[in-house]
């Protein structure tokens, strides 16, 4: 498919005419449907099956006017990132968790950070629903909202401001630069994966099928014999973990 798509991309900037135009959008509609089924929509009115469809296929019609070949990538490989993007950019829009809950995850991130602390170990989901004072079946909820949440906060910068590294730029190493640059993204993708390494084998498990093998949250369930809800809230307090040492070592002094 490939293939077939980078020639008639190709033919479209020979001849821009709106036939071959639409065939590009034809051929690459199986593109902008994969990155959906890899995405955990959220239960929203307005985050329907068509409505991705719709905003991946402006991203994708932004790739082709953007394209250049001559830079070397491949199309399906510039589209990806629009693509995606452009799904991202959506669900973020149409965002109606309310700012109670969003202080809620703050809190679990946290408490789940003071619990390590104290205890040494990684805290039980028990162990943060009490020192929060709610019920564990609450905690399992917010930690839903949680991975939601954060599955898309991994588009953000860590930092305050739009040039800090992304959560996302620290597991995905392509297109990257020379020099101090380089030097910097190696030293935080060695924190994450020491991070990573640190989490039960079960949780390594998780975060390797949703992010490297892009599997979804059923996929995955399916392999593990859990719940798609179970396979979300284990996401959730990964995320939780992942982004609050990140915060914690980004912002510590140096």
């Amino acid at each position: 498919m490939a293939e077939d798509l980078q020639c008639l991309v190709e033919r479209y900037l020979d001849d821009p005419s709106p036939e071959n135009r639409e065939a590009v959008v034809v051929a690459a509609v199986p593109l902008v449907r994969s990155l959906i089924g890899r995405i955990n929509v959220p239960d929203h009115i307005l985050a329907s099956h068509d409505d991705l469809e719709n905003s991946g296929l402006i991203g994708l019609l932004q790739a082709l006017d953007s394209y250049d070949p001559n830079r070397g990538a491949k199309f399906v490989t510039h589209a990806y990132r629009r693509v995606q993007g452009a799904l991202i950019d959506y669900l973020r829009s149409i965002d109606v968790l309310s700012r109670g809950k969003r202080k809620k995850i703050a809190e679990a991130q946290h408490a789940a950070e003071k619990l390590r602390q104290m205890m040494g170990r990684e805290p039980q989901n028990q162990d943060v629903a009490d020192y929060m004072g709610i019920s564990l079946s609450e905690y399992h909820r917010l930690l839903t909202e949680a991975q939601r949440r954060f599955s898309l906060s991994l588009y953000n910068p860590i930092g305050g401001d739009s040039d800090s590294h992304t959560v996302l730029d620290t597991l995905v190493n392509e297109d990257s630069h020379r020099g101090f640059d380089q030097i910097e993204r190696d030293s935080l993708i060695d924190f994450v994966e020491d991070v990573v390494e640190t989490l039960p084998e079960r949780q390594q498990t998780i975060l390797g099928l949703y992010y490297t093998e892009n599997l979804t949250l059923r996929e995955i369930g399916e392999i593990l014999d859990l719940t798609e809800a179970r396979i979300s809230q284990i996401l959730g307090k990964i995320l939780l973990t992942l982004r609050g040492r990140l915060t914690e070592e980004l912002s510590a002094p140096d």
